[in-house]
């Protein structure tokens, strides 16, 4: 992303004056309420403005100027999935003259669905709501325009207010299931991770130091975006800001791994190579992954690499470059991770068409970046050690950026694709992929409780992909006023002039305590979920707004991850566990609503809620409150042992282990029952949740147990 130099200090024009947090009463989706919501664009062709003569409820309506034939009021979105969705409802009001025949259509992809008439009335507001199954909407995935119009006579002028999308209610039972013997992936610890940036002057303090320990932060990025395809140590911030020097040293005294951003846009490979020399030799650091450039395709990176044949944001340029920067950096330190720039689909940041390639697979011609650099480089015998993947989601709302998140898959699949397409499947193997930016994008979301929901579900679905890296947008970025704030948003975070904030990093400044926002808090959420070395378990949910992951501990627990995106609803969910018999009660840790509040009040604490609830068996029910992440962890239920019936070999003893499977349980022995001082014999692990375990007979009296330990 695009970060000038202290644009964290940057005041932006006149900014749209806070009111509380909106208070929901349902999750439908506004489209227009005096203003366009939820990123709804207005494409219209029709002479139109909004107007509070006639107002509607103290909003603004929109006057829509039918004396001409064939007008219409466009609206577009990206595509919307309305399986949530009930109807589309809009108010119409004809003026003095009434009776005009308004037109309703909807489109799904390319395709405009049935056309519904509607007659507006005479100086009054009426509501129209219509079955979007009627419009030909019902229950599809790609819902992308309405159009207001009105056919091939004038009539007066009307005007149009409060359309929304209402929202089928929730089931009255939502049904959560995890399969604990179902493998999916094992974790891997750089998924918990944030970027730095060389402007944030705080970076290399006690205050840093407590927020990355306390959420068990694994990974850290340097030196911020945009600011790696200009920046050198020659040219490090001077009097401002932090240095490499601050960053290595924070890195190493939280125990982090370390992604470095080498200058491609306006550096040399040369001193790429000597960053690494730099890093390992004068600072003694080792950072293991390093990233050749940030978001090279896009114009807004620094590329000067025009001097013929290169060319500026071009893969063929990137290709050859980065051959250079992988061989010269490789040769100070052969064990380094040196990843490319990538682009998730075969066409996508086609800047330039020279260099078109064909995928051997397909036979099919491309221009994409991510085609076109993989094939030069294969051609130069060289390949990247991981594949670089931002994604940000769009604009569009709360409940869609909250639905966005399993776009991860989509690119984990297309990444993939095109490396065992255009490298061969035997190169393709050793390159992983990783994610060293993503976000929330939009408006008040980066430090609303939304935020944080977003993040907690972006952990759950990146765990389902073979991505190994994710790092959040950003620790620090300061923040800045909203300079026309959608008001069908949560959030409630305003500067001293009442203007709503927004901010891309997870804390803003240095105050004591530190000032920190749910993005923060759902960090420290996810060391009671996961960890790395622990592995992913299959989770599976029925209802779109409340979302569930698993995953087995490396000492045997069990955790859920539970994610309630509806804004106002508490869920019922009826959970049942499969291959894990948990024991009687469960420990669960929380945040959502209640914290927010009492970090906007000052009532109570913002921090993560901790209790315990009572579990009875494999299959109980939960209550899981609106905007809410929710770790539950469940220790396994108690093993015992069992001696078979059939006669043991002479001299031994036989016995069964029986719990649960992959839990791994301590055999104790001891010679009296009235001992604490029990001797451990063996760990087990039982594959299928009972073992055979065989030991020599003792002549005198011999006790065993199996226990587990956390």
């Amino acid at each position: 992303m695009i970060f000038p130099p202290r644009s964290w200090f940057a005041l932006a024009g006149a900014a749209l004056f806070a009111l509380a947090t909106p208070l929901l009463a349902n999750d439908d989706m506004l489209v227009y309420t005096g203003m366009l919501n939820n990123g709804w664009q207005d494409w219209g062709w029709v002479t139109h403005y909004a107007t509070n003569n006639p107002g509607f409820g103290g909003t603004n309506s929109m006057f829509f100027d039918a004396g001409n034939t064939w007008q219409a009021w466009s609206l577009e979105h990206d595509p919307i999935n309305t399986t949530l969705y009930a109807n589309l409802s809009l108010w119409l009001n004809g003026g003095p003259g009434g009776g005009q025949s308004v037109g309703i259509l909807a489109e799904a992809g390319s395709t405009w669905g049935n056309e519904t008439w509607v007659t507006a009335p005479t100086n009054t507001w009426q509501q129209f709501t219509i079955p979007l199954a009627q419009l030909g909407v019902g229950n599809v995935t790609n819902f992308e325009g309405i159009e207001i119009w009105t056919g091939g006579t004038p009539q007066p002028n009307f005007y149009i207010a409060d359309i929304t999308l209402t929202a089928n209610p929730p089931p009255a039972l939502v049904h959560l299931s995890v399969n604990a013997t179902n493998t999916v992936r094992t974790v891997d610890n750089r998924v918990f991770a944030v970027n730095t940036a060389a402007w944030d002057g705080y970076l290399d303090t006690t205050n840093t130091l407590f927020i990355l320990t306390n959420m068990n932060n694994q990974a850290l990025r340097w030196p911020g975006g945009s600011w790696g395809d200009t920046y050198f140590m020659t040219n490090e911030p001077q009097g401002w800001g932090s240095r490499t020097t601050n960053f290595l040293h924070l890195a190493t005294n939280t125990g982090a791994q370390m992604f470095f951003i080498v200058n491609y846009g306006s550096g040399t490979p040369r001193q790429a190579a000597d960053w690494v020399r730099f890093c390992e030799i004068t600072n003694h650091s080792y950072v293991k992954y390093w990233e050749v450039g940030n978001e090279c395709g896009g114009g807004w990176e620094e590329d000067i690499n025009t001097n013929p044949p290169y060319q500026a944001h071009d893969p063929w340029t990137y290709a050859q470059r980065f051959t250079s920067y992988y061989n010269q950096m490789k040769a100070v330190d052969p064990t380094l991770k040196i990843g490319a720039v990538a682009d998730v689909t075969e066409d996508g940041t086609a800047n330039y068409t020279n260099h078109p390639v064909v995928n051997p697979v397909t036979g099919v011609t491309h221009n994409g970046w991510t085609p076109v650099m993989l094939t030069y480089l294969r051609s130069n015998n060289v390949t990247p050690d991981f594949l670089i993947s931002h994604d940000y989601a769009p604009g569009d709302g709360d409940a869609y950026g909250l639905l966005w998140t399993p776009t991860w898959a989509i690119n984990a699949s297309g990444l993939r694709m095109m490396l065992n397409d255009y490298l061969g499947t035997n190169l393709a193997a050793g390159v992983e992929l990783n994610g060293t930016e993503f976000g929330p994008e939009a408006d008040k979301q980066w430090i609303s409780l939304v935020g944080g929901m977003f993040y907690a579900d972006m952990i759950g679905q990146i765990l389902q992909t073979e991505f190994n890296t994710l790092l959040w947008w950003d620790l620090r970025n300061g923040q800045t006023p909203i300079t026309n704030s959608d008001n069908a948003l949560y959030g409630w975070r305003t500067n001293s002039s009442g203007a709503f904030l927004t901010d891309e990093g997870i804390a803003n400044g240095i105050a004591t305590p530190p000032n920190l926002y749910p993005s923060f808090y759902c960090m420290k959420l996810m060391q009671y979920f996961a960890r790395g070395g622990d592995t992913v378990v299959a989770a599976t949910h029925d209802y779109p707004l409340l979302s569930a992951y698993a995953v087995r501990r490396t000492n045997g627990c069990l955790t859920m991850l539970v994610v309630n995106k509806s804004s106002y609803a508490s869920l019922d969910a009826a959970i049942n566990l499969a291959g894990y018999v948990p024991s009687s009660s469960a420990a669960v840790y929380s945040y959502g609503i209640p914290q927010d509040n009492a970090d906007r009040t000052g009532v109570g604490s913002p921090d993560l809620a901790q209790t315990n609830i009572a579990v009875a068996g494999t299959n109980f029910n939960q209550t899981f409150a609106p905007y809410s992440a929710t770790v539950l962890v469940f220790n396994p239920a108690a093993p015992s042992l069992a001696v078979p019936a059939a006669k043991p070999p002479s001299g031994k003893f036989v016995f069964q282990l029986q719990g649960s499977e992959g839990v791994p349980y301590l055999i104790q022995t001891s010679t009296n029952l009235a001992s604490t001082n029990w001797t451990v014999l063996s760990t087990n692990t039982p594959s299928g949740g009972a073992l055979n375990l065989t030991n020599t007979a003792s002549s005198g009296p011999q006790f065993y147990r199996a226990i587990w330990r956390p």
